[in-house]
């Protein structure tokens, strides 16, 4: 009976070891997925079906496509090893597939293969009618020649009343009117339609900032703004809670704002990479954490040559070269700025062969959680640094030079 007792008492107390146990590593845990501060302290509440994150290495997001085929295996275990976040762009394997859809849904799968816990996202525009998704085959000339009642859903110069073309990119294109309202409906039900097709984890909205640099043709940008935050808030409600939302350009369109999960600053061109908008959108970023979303900043390496038309490689000679040498300046801005769920892309188009197959050893190198905000270094000047736990950074915006110490 005695040798009951004490095998009963030693059970207990195993048991309630193991229980500790299982406290502490829930506790440890908890601390670590609580350790995603925001520069201003607070934490940060990241939804479930947002991506994995991590300070591990610089946090990559990726965006390509390539017109005519689907990637290759070894090309999906080079992706998928640098990232869990990525995008297919607007003619993914069309020339292959005849359907940008279809060809979002091979890499879906493909991506999902490997690496099951991969957000995919399939790209969509707000703005620009591209052929590429099969909802929009009939917008050329021909399908309107054929279907002249399609025009109510494309905008038209208002002095000519002729409908708007866009002639420059990977194919000839109208523009949609956001402000019809059937447009919208039919359009948010596209949007759904192409997720569910492609099984998409989410869906990327291009043309989704409504200011002076959009070039749109009404007067009212208000009204448009109000109009595309409609859009955003039944797309929102239609395509289920656990699908990732992105809207390119959108993080100051606060129409928008409240339906997006996440927001790129694409840096599309000068006025958005000056020293001024870098430091707003510092601020910017620590908005957007603290509203418990996603934020991607995507800058391309420079070059003289062909412009990105997503139709092939971009030529430009001794862009790769560029690509390495002007990494650091931009690697820097970013991590100046980086909060929780924050994510760095980089190339210098957005075809497959422009830059997202090239290895950049610094975007793998050790980095390690923030020590902090980063600070100014004179209140008048243009020099910031910020620490990390293996990376000292130093930025000049006015002199546009930067250095990463890893350590």
């Amino acid at each position: 009976m005695k040798n009951k007792i004490r095998f009963q008492a030693k059970s207990i107390k195993a048991l309630c070891t193991i229980y500790s146990l299982f406290l502490v590593c829930l506790h440890s845990s908890g601390q670590e997925q609580s350790s995603l501060f925001i520069s201003d302290g607070s934490d940060f509440k990241a939804q479930s079906y947002f991506p994995k994150f991590s300070w591990e290495t610089t946090p990559m997001y990726y965006h390509f496509g390539d017109i005519d085929r689907v990637l290759e295996p070894e090309e999906v275990k080079f992706i998928s090893d640098r990232t869990d976040f990525i995008c297919m762009e607007k003619s993914h394997a069309y020339n292959l597939l005849g359907d940008q859809v279809l060809g979002t849904k091979h890499e879906v799968e493909a991506f999902h293969e490997v690496k099951p816990e991969i957000k995919v996202l399939f790209y969509y525009n707000s703005y620009v009618a591209w052929p590429f998704p099969r909802f929009n085959k009939e917008f050329t000339p021909d399908g309107i020649a054929k279907n002249e009642e399609l025009t109510k859903f494309l905008a038209r110069d208002p002095k000519t009343g002729k409908l708007l073309e866009k002639t420059r990119g990977p194919a000839f294109s109208y523009y949609f009117d956001a402000m019809n309202p059937e447009f919208r409906e039919w359009w948010v039900q596209s949007a759904v339609e192409g997720i569910k097709i492609s099984g998409a984890d989410g869906i990327f909205i291009d043309r989704m900032n409504v200011d002076v640099n959009a070039n749109y043709p009404v007067d009212d940008l208000t009204a448009l703004a109000e109009a595309k935050g409609k859009m955003m808030a039944a797309l929102r409600e239609q395509m289920g809670p656990d699908k990732i939302l992105v809207g390119n350009n959108a993080a100051t369109t606060k129409e928008v704002f409240p339906y997006c999960d996440a927001f790129m600053f694409e840096h599309y061109n000068a006025s958005v990479t000056n020293k001024e908008n870098l430091l707003k959108e510092w601020g910017v970023m620590e908005r957007v954490a603290k509203a418990g979303k996603i934020s991607i900043y995507r800058f391309g390496a420079k070059g003289k040559g062909k412009n990105d038309i997503t139709t092939g490689a971009t030529k430009t000679d001794g862009i790769e070269k560029r690509s390495h040498d002007q990494l650091e300046f931009h690697q820097a801005c970013y991590l100046i700025g980086a909060q929780p769920y924050s994510y760095f892309q980089w190339n210098w188009g957005w075809n497959l062969e422009d830059g997202n197959l090239v290895d950049y050893p610094s975007l793998q190198k050790p980095l390690g959680k923030p020590k902090g905000a980063f600070k100014r270094v004179n209140p008048e000047g243009w020099e910031f640094t910020r620490e990390f736990e293996h990376a000292s950074v130093w930025v000049d915006t006015e002199a546009r030079k930067a250095k990463i110490t890893w350590h």
